[in-house]
C-alpha cells in the first residue's frame, strides 16, 4: 500500500475522532446550561486577567522551542562554533506544530513525529532533533512525575478532599507517567535488555494475533531504542545543560497550571490560596496526561466541574472553565493550526 495514502488515511481517521470526542464534549458541557448567564459571567473576567491568562498560554507551548533551540544550538557547538540549525522563532513554531498535532491525536502521538519532519525539512540533522526532542519529552514527563510524586507526599490531604471520585484517577496518571519514566530510563540504561523484552512481548502480541506480523516492527523498535542511547550520550556529557532545562520545564508546567489562579484573580474571587489552585490544575493534567482520547477531551472537563466547585462559587464555575480550558486548550489549537497551515503553504 502507498505509504502516503496510509498517513492521508491516518490523518482523516484521527481527525474524525477528534471532532467526534469535540462533539460529544461540547454537548456534555453546554447542554442544559444557561448560556446568556455563562455569557454574562464570562464577560465580567477583567481585561488585564483575560490577557495574562492568554499569554501565560502563548509562553506554556513556546516555552517548548526555547529548549529545542537550547539543546540544537549546544549539540552544533559541541561540535562547531557556528550553528547553523534553526532560529528561536522557528524552533517556537515547532512547538506550536507538535501541539496541535498532539492534540488531535489518541494519547498525543503524532506531536514529535511531525516536529521531526519539519525538524528534517528545514535541514537539522536528523541525530540531533531526534535526541533533543527525546531529551525535550523525557524531562518533560519526568518534571510532571515530581511534580506528582510530590503532591502525593506533602499535599495528599487537600488532594484527596477536593478530588474525591477522581482521585484513582489521578494515581492511575501518575503511575503511568511513573512507568513511562520508568521505561524510558531502562531503554536508556540497559538497551540489549530492554530490546530483548520488547521483542519477546511483540512476538507473544503476534502469537495472540493481538498485532498483526510486521517486518519492519522490529527495526523501528530498535531505531527507537537506539534513538534513546544517543540521548543518554547527550544527558551525560551536557549535565549543565539538562539542569538548564529542567528548571526551564518546572517553570514551563506551573506556567499552565498558573493559568487558573490568573482566571479565579481575573473573577474578583476569595477563598482559595493560590498554591490551591495550582495544585489543583496539576492534578487534573497528571489524572488525564496519559489517556487515550484526543486533547483528554470530555474527561477533563468532567474532571475540572467536580475539583473546582469548591474553588470557583458564585455561578462562576463553568465561566471559569470555559476561559481556562478554551485559552489552554482549544485557543492554542486554533494559534497552533494556523502555524501548520503556514508552514504547508
Amino acid at each position: 500500500m502507498n505509504t502516503n495514502s496510509t498517513m492521508d488515511k491516518k490523518k482523516i481517521a484521527n481527525g474524525i475522532l477528534f471532532f467526534l470526542v469535540m462533539g460529544l464534549t461540547f454537548y456534555a458541557i453546554f447542554h442544559g446550561q444557561d448560556l446568556r448567564k455563562i455569557w454574562e459571567s464570562v464577560c465580567r473576567l477583567s481585561i488585564p486577567a483575560l490577557c495574562g491568562a492568554i499569554l501565560t498560554g502563548i509562553f506554556f507551548v513556546s516555552a517548548e522551542g526555547i529548549m529545542i533551540h537550547y539543546l540544537l544550538r549546544g549539540i552544533s557547538r559541541g561540535r562547531s562554533e557556528t550553528y547553523t540549525g534553526s532560529g528561536l522563532l522557528r524552533c517556537i513554531s515547532y512547538s506550536f506544530i507538535g501541539f496541535f498535532y498532539s492534540g488531535i491525536t489518541p494519547s498525543a502521538t503524532g506531536g514529535q513525529p511531525m516536529q521531526l519532519y519539519y525538524m528534517k525539512k528545514d535541514g537539522n540533522s536528523l541525530s540531533d532533533s531526534s535526541v533533543v526532542l527525546m531529551t525535550v519529552a523525557l524531562i518533560y514527563k519526568f518534571v510532571l512525575v515530581l511534580i506528582g510524586i510530590g503532591m502525593l507526599l506533602f499535599w495528599n490531604k487537600p488532594l484527596v478532599f477536593h478530588l474525591k471520585g477522581y482521585y484513582g484517577l489521578f494515581l492511575l496518571g501518575l503511575a503511568l507517567n511513573t512507568t513511562l519514566v520508568a521505561a524510558l530510563l531502562a531503554i536508556m540504561l540497559a538497551p540489549k535488555w530492554m530490546k530483548g523484552i520488547i521483542s519477546g512481548v511483540e512476538g507473544l502480541l503476534v502469537k495472540i494475533k493481538f498485532l498483526k506480523k510486521s517486518g519492519t516492527r522490529k527495526e523501528k523498535i530498535n531505531g527507537f531504542i537506539d534513538g534513546y542511547q544517543n540521548a543518554v550520550r547527550f544527558l551525560l556529557t551536557h549535565k549543565e545543560k539538562i539542569f538548564i532545562v529542567t528548571l526551564f520545564t518546572f517553570l514551563q508546567r506551573f506556567s499552565v497550571f498558573f493559568l487558573a489562579y490568573v482566571v479565579y484573580w481575573g473573577f474578583s474571587l476569595q477563598g482559595a490560596d493560590m498554591l490551591t489552585v495550582i495544585f489543583l490544575q496539576a492534578s487534573v493534567y497528571i489524572a488525564v496526561d496519559m489517556l487515550p482520547v484526543p486533547g483528554s477531551q470530555g474527561i477533563t472537563e468532567l474532571m475540572y466541574r467536580s475539583i473546582f466547585v469548591n474553588i470557583f462559587t458564585g455561578g462562576y464555575l463553568m465561566p471559569s472553565m470555559y476561559v481556562t480550558r478554551g485559552i489552554s486548550f482549544y485557543f492554542l489549537l486554533i494559534v497552533s493550526l494556523a502555524l501548520v497551515i503556514w508552514n504547508r503553504r
